[in-house]
């Protein structure tokens, strides 16, 4: 010891010695300790005393043989800026926590936890975790809970997200037990139906808000260790990735690549045909820890409750599930992302890229005999995993701006495509160059339009000042993902036809007087509506585009 009461520290295995009487201002790495010289225990038994320092420590202060003393001073200045979990572990402790899939992933902040995950995924590609179910805490819960929308449809009990915040620490605290010990019951979804724009109906799956957060809490999991394994042809409910990044790639590889044919995939009813068998198998080379896989399977056997009858199907996922998504896009990472990127892209004569979103996905080609021989292996690799291809949705597009006789070539279904509620046609900028341009699609236009005719009729006994405040929020909104560069006319159409709509059903709201155009115009002035913007700007580069 020396004259400030401080232990020594042992040799590292290196032979480098640290100079007596400095101090670690640092935390030092958990190792074993040994007892300075002419200690009673060092002097016995040096080697046991090392194995279990606990049997002659002393209580009180950091003298001799406390296991604290070994970090700074004896002095009561220096006591808070311990750490004393670290300073009591166990001996073997860093052996025991290095990079194995117990070791890392033991409760601590959920930042930290996530992280864990995630780096534990990078460090073993291809290899399945089996343990990990652990970080699966009440902070963890709390998160999933944060994360889960609030002013969702309620499911067959009825309970929405303010009855459930009532007791929520309880409710959370009672679900993270039951998803621990195996008793979670998944409840059956509600079955719903939004309409689509070809006239058809889209089933969707309403869980319970309960659900909802277990799934979302298995979801963070999940999402952790396979966005370490997606590819970046992938941009569907992913962190950090939005359509506007897969709209964005998609207009550069035609434009920068001289990519002209393109292939417009659509999967007939994807989420209700996923082979759960295929799904099972996929999931089995990165996760086989029995709880996560527990739910999951769950779920997938949860069932559809549809005019009080209860369906079992034995295929797909109900879409309208937190958990859905993520299950979806690691069937297609599978089936779809990896066998375009390792198998097909090596093969062509010319450049190709792959953009998907969620089920939604075109290829790009340079050459037309690449464009012919992928869609013509494209329906055997689907249907070798139970999905289908639309026949009529399906189809190759000669994207050319210069075709020759300004017709299209025979093997082909048109000269525009729709991805994303854009329809993507060639154009002229302002300079006069040859670009992408990304507009509104028609039937995305016309349903926007038809939201805001349905609203200001229902809403029109509603005072205007309440009526302004949500027709701006919703125009906001449109703004936000349709403002795009080169879609600035048809942004600004639906502006104008916004204000005819709402001018048109105050003039209904009685038949007293009508509400005119001047004392609209008077009232905008005052009160204008948000103006049509341009959220999203792309950068063209003459160069690329010659």
């Amino acid at each position: 010891m020396d004259r400030l009461g401080t232990c020594e520290i042992p040799p590292r295995p290196r032979g480098r010695q640290p100079e007596p009487g400095l101090r670690r201002t640092k935390r030092p790495r958990l190792g074993r300790l040994l007892h300075p010289p002419g200690s009673a225990s060092a002097s016995t038994n040096p080697r046991r005393a090392a194995r279990n320092p606990v049997a002659n420590q002393k209580r009180p202060g950091c003298g001799v043989g406390s296991r604290s003393a070994f970090i700074v001073p004896a002095t009561a200045g220096n006591r808070a800026h311990r750490d004393p979990s670290e300073g009591r572990e166990a001996p073997g402790a860093e052996n025991r926590c290095r990079d194995t899939r117990e070791g890392t992933l033991r409760p601590a902040n959920l930042s930290t936890n996530r992280q864990r995950i995630a780096n534990l995924a990078r460090s073993r590609p291809g290899v399945a975790l089996n343990s990990i179910h652990h970080v699966i805490d009440l902070a963890w819960m709390k998160e999933a809970y944060r994360l889960t929308r609030k002013d969702g449809a309620p499911g067959i009990d009825g309970v929405t997200a303010a009855d459930y915040e009532a007791n929520l620490e309880a409710n959370l605290s009672d679900l993270l037990d039951r998803i621990r010990s195996g008793r979670y019951h998944a409840p059956p979804v509600r079955r719903a139906y939004i309409p689509k724009a070809d006239g058809t109906q889209r089933p969707l799956g309403i869980p319970t808000f309960e659900d909802k957060v277990a799934q979302r809490a298995v979801a963070m999991v999940l999402e952790a260790i396979y966005e370490q394994d997606f590819l970046p042809c992938s941009y569907g409910f992913r962190p950090g990735r939005s359509a506007h990044q897969a709209l964005d790639a998609l207009r550069a590889a035609c434009m920068g690549c001289g990519m002209r044919w393109c292939i417009d995939v659509d999967i007939k009813s994807y989420f209700d045909t996923i082979d759960r068998g295929h799904l099972r198998n996929f999931l089995d080379q990165r996760v086989t820890d029995g709880v996560i896989r527990r739910m999951i399977d769950k779920w997938l056997k949860a069932g559809v409750l549809e005019e009080g009858r209860l369906h079992r199907p034995t295929q797909g996922s109900p879409q309208g599930g937190v958990i859905s998504p993520c299950l979806s896009n690691i069937y297609l990472h599978h089936v779809l992302d990896v066998w375009f990127e390792h198998t097909v892209r090596p093969r062509l004569k010319g450049r190709a890229s792959l953009v998907r979103y969620a089920d939604d996905l075109v290829m790009a080609f340079e050459t037309f005999p690449d464009a012919t021989r992928v869609l013509a292996v494209l329906g055997k690799r689907l249907a070798r995993y139970g999905l289908t291809l639309h026949p009529d949705k399906t189809r190759l597009i000669d994207f050319r701006f210069k075709r020759p006789e300004g017709t299209h070539h025979p093997a082909a279904r048109g000269t525009t495509f729709d991805f994303l509620g854009f329809t993507h046609v060639w154009g002229k900028s302002r300079k006069g160059v040859n670009v992408v341009r990304q507009v509104t699609a028609k039937g995305r236009y016309a349903r926007a339009l038809a939201g805001v005719t349905d609203w200001c009729r229902n809403n029109r006994h509603r005072p205007i000042a309440v009526q302004h405040a949500h027709l701006s929020a919703m125009m906001r909104g449109h703004y936000a993902y349709y403002g795009v560069t080169g879609n600035s006319r048809r942004v600004r159409w639906y502006a104008h036809q916004v204000v005819r709509i709402w001018q048109r059903w105050l003039s209904r709201r009685d038949r007293q007087s009508a509400y005119t155009w001047t004392r609209l115009t008077a009232f905008l002035k005052q009160r204008p509506l948000p103006p049509p913007r341009i959220i999203h700007h792309y950068t063209v580069g003459s160069k690329a585009l010659s």
